[in-house]
């Protein structure tokens, strides 16, 4: 199928100035529909990014794609909002892995000491993959033998307090955060908060790894970067994080390892009455 192209605006609402947001002005529209025909390569110098608005989907007509555990995890959730997102992020993540690797079977995860889900038994499979829902949209990535780390946050005003910062942030973030003037301190919040979580979750070690080990820039319009680990510094040399443009009212960020990857960007969508 052709794909149509869609524009996002910077997650700050700053121009786009750096080349961590160029790549990611344009996305490519697929139909859930038609996935299946779609003419899709994951080659090992790319990285995929794929936006999904999850109350575009009914998550009745996509639980049956998921495991049993997954289904029994989604019925725990008390609003059924939360559990709706829950099913169809889940479902949207194992049609799209399933076109890359070119299966309709029923796939199996692992899962990390920390949570991070991986193919089960994936001996030989480089494919990597990582996801974030928040606020009723949901971000996946993917890359060949990459290890990556996104993530998604609604914004939320009662969560940008200096309390929250000094919980959560480094010395050095907490500083940063206050020199930024007033009316750009939610932006940059989100920004401190989804890069450091696109990094933890990259890595795999989810809150096990102290949040104030390691410092990420925040600045609205400052390129993303990762610019200390205080107990590695071959760390800053190892990722390369990035900014991603997203629907108003959200922030986003992601984290891969390595530099020598060009990303590739796509919304998946489908008519609620379908």
């Amino acid at each position: 199928p052709a794909l149509n192209t869609r524009n996002f605006a910077s997650c700050d609402n700053s121009p786009v100035t750096d080349h961590s947001l160029k790549d990611l002005v344009h996305a490519e529209l697929v139909e859930l529909d038609d996935l299946p025909a779609l003419d899709l390569a994951l080659y090992a110098g790319e990285v995929h990014l794929w936006h999904a608005t999850l109350d575009s989907f009914l998550a009745e007509n996509l639980e049956h794609v998921l495991a049993e555990d997954e289904i029994v995890r989604a019925r725990r959730f008390h609003f059924a909002k939360d559990r709706n997102h829950f099913t169809v992020a889940r479902a949207l993540l194992r049609k799209i892995l399933g076109r890359y690797l070119g299966t309709n079977e029923h796939l199996h995860f692992s899962y990390g000491e920390m949570g991070k889900p991986c193919l089960a038994n994936d001996a030989g499979q480089p494919l990597k993959f990582n996801l974030a829902h928040s606020g009723g949209r949901a971000i996946f990535a993917f890359s060949q033998g990459r290890e990556l780390g996104v993530d998604l946050e609604f914004i939320r005003a009662d969560m940008t307090g200096d309390e929250i910062a000094r919980r959560f942030f480094s010395e050095y973030e907490v500083g940063a955060l206050q020199a930024v003037a007033q009316n750009e301190r939610q932006a940059a919040f989100f920004n401190c908060w989804t890069r450091k979580e696109a990094y933890i979750k990259a890595r795999g070690e989810g809150l096990s790894m102290p949040l104030d080990s390691f410092d990420v820039s925040l600045a609205p319009g400052e390129t993303a970067a990762l610019l200390k680990n205080h107990t590695d510094e071959a760390e800053i040399a190892r990722w390369e994080m990035r900014s991603i443009p997203v629907a108003p009212g959200y922030v986003a960020a992601l984290v891969v390892a390595g530099h020598d990857w060009r990303l590739r960007t796509f919304e998946i969508e489908t008519p609620t009455q379908v």
